[in-house]
């Protein structure tokens, strides 16, 4: 994973407004049927608006603008939670989180990967969706490893014996793909 080595630390405040802007975005790209009706009408004159936009708007059923206000506000609560958690970090935790949300593998990379497995093209949203999955599971592995440093009572960074610990045990617990197959000395 890819990480700056010289960032620039960032205050409590700097990461809540991010976290505002994250839960923004999805609010700030739908619109809503008035809203849009209000942008299309200028100086009272007839919208651009085409009769098939507007017979989806009226074919809106009550169920539908109860769940998408239940998810709205589901989000909102989800950002108002993430805020205060963040408002809450101790500086050290506040620049594990910075650093959380500034690694990321090389889109790149995990392209050529990609392509060089399946042996066709494949789409920037795969790749996209794959290098968060590899996050996510280094997030794992990693984790894994912190708490067999833990359990042997080991201070200090994590080193490659704790890392294959975590694997194996991640394996043993089928929580990993097996990349062989194991092969059956007695068949029962």
């Amino acid at each position: 994973m890819s990480q700056p080595n010289d960032s620039p630390k960032i205050s409590p405040i700097k990461v809540e407004k991010d976290v505002e802007k994250e839960g923004q975005s999805g609010s700030e790209s739908e619109t809503t049927p008035e809203k849009q009706l209000k942008e299309t009408k200028t100086d009272g004159k007839a919208s651009s608006v085409s009769p098939s936009q507007e017979r989806k708007r009226k074919l809106e059923t009550p169920e539908e603008e109860n769940a998408n206000k239940h998810k709205k506000e589901k989000q909102e609560e989800e950002r108002l939670k993430m805020q205060v958690l963040v408002s809450n970090f101790t500086e050290d935790q506040l620049n594990r989180y910075e650093m959380y949300r500034r690694a990321a593998f090389p889109k790149a990379s995990i392209k050529r990967l990609m392509q060089s497995i399946t042996k066709s093209s494949v789409s920037q949203n795969v790749v996209i969706a794959m290098s968060g999955i590899a996050k996510v599971f280094v997030g794992e592995v990693v984790e894994e490893a912190l708490d067999i440093m833990e359990q042997w009572s080991e201070p200090g960074p994590i080193h490659p014996k704790h890392l294959r610990e975590s694997v194996r045990r991640l394996k043993h617990r089928n929580h990993l793909p097996n990349s062989r197959t194991k092969k059956v000395l007695f068949n029962t």
